[in-house]
């Protein structure tokens, strides 16, 4: 790539970063609110990935806890469908298991 095209494509991140910060950063809706409201849409879309990375970071960040992210499947499951709920569910049981078994590692180094 270019000079000129590297620039325009750093600048495009730097907005974008800015764009998703300041929407982040509003104070009439709570950060788990924004979580929940974002998670519908991507579980509704079947945006796989992209409900992944939002789950972990919820779970990660206190922002959900594990009965909380349990009872978003159990919602959206009746309005997203089946399948993409089983999905859903999937991702969040693999979710905690995943955090769980790192919390256990860094509280127990030995085991």
């Amino acid at each position: 790539m270019t000079e000129p095209a590297m620039e325009i494509v750093d600048s495009f991140g730097i907005m974008a970063e800015r764009q998703f910060a300041d929407v982040w950063s509003r104070t009439v809706l709570s950060v788990k609110e924004r979580r929940l409201l974002l998670l519908g849409l991507l579980v509704g879309q079947g945006l796989d990935e992209m409900t992944e990375v939002q789950l972990d970071t919820a779970l990660r960040a206190g922002d959900l806890t594990e009965t909380e992210l349990r009872e978003v499947v159990v919602f959206l499951t009746h309005y997203a469908g089946w399948a993409r709920g089983s999905r859903l569910n999937d991702q969040v049981e693999n979710l905690i298991d995943r955090v769980r078994q790192a919390r256990s590692g860094r509280a127990d180094p030995a085991g």
